[in-house]
């Protein structure tokens, strides 16, 4: 049996007909073809599947795309505008944040919606709100000093902010 789910997706009203075990992950993925959305662990521990949900980042693999009628989802593909890449976006180019690109995504919009909720957080307070967010490939410190630097925040020698 199918269900219609009518949600606004990267500002976009969209309408999906889909069975009620589908999650919102896999509804952006197959349906909308997001693909930005990464399926990872499909258990909500590596964040790769990270999107905005009315505006908090949540783990889309374990969302049931039904609760999400009337919500707002922004993912990945609605960061830029246009040609233009989103101020993370382009801090996690120049700070070289970005290795094999999987967990960026996700990366991104737990950043966001930091940003969006506290414009100037600490070093520390960015690695506890990325701290559901896995990535294999970094530091992590990369991708810490491009989300201080889009708060205009300063860095120490040490690689924190001051």
């Amino acid at each position: 049996m199918k269900h219609k789910v009518s949600l606004t997706v990267n500002g976009k009203a969209v309408e999906v007909s889909l069975s009620a075990n589908r999650t919102l992950a896999e509804m952006l993925r197959e349906d909308l073809r997001l693909t930005g959305v990464k399926q990872g662990c499909g258990e909500g521990e590596c964040g790769a599947c990270t999107v905005l949900l009315d505006g908090k980042p949540v783990s889309s693999c374990l969302v049931l795309a039904l609760e999400c009628d009337g919500s707002k989802v922004d993912t990945i593909e609605g960061l830029a505008r246009g040609n233009e890449l989103h101020p993370l976006q382009q801090a996690f180019v120049k700070h070289g944040a970005i290795q094999c690109g999987f967990c960026t995504p996700g990366m991104l919009m737990t950043a966001k919606a930091l940003l969006d909720n506290e414009p100037r957080p600490s070093a520390e307070r960015v690695r506890e709100a990325l701290s559901g967010n896995l990535c294999r490939c970094t530091g992590y410190q990369k991708i810490v000093d491009a989300v201080v630097d889009c708060t205009g925040g300063e860095k120490s020698e040490d690689g924190g902010d001051k």
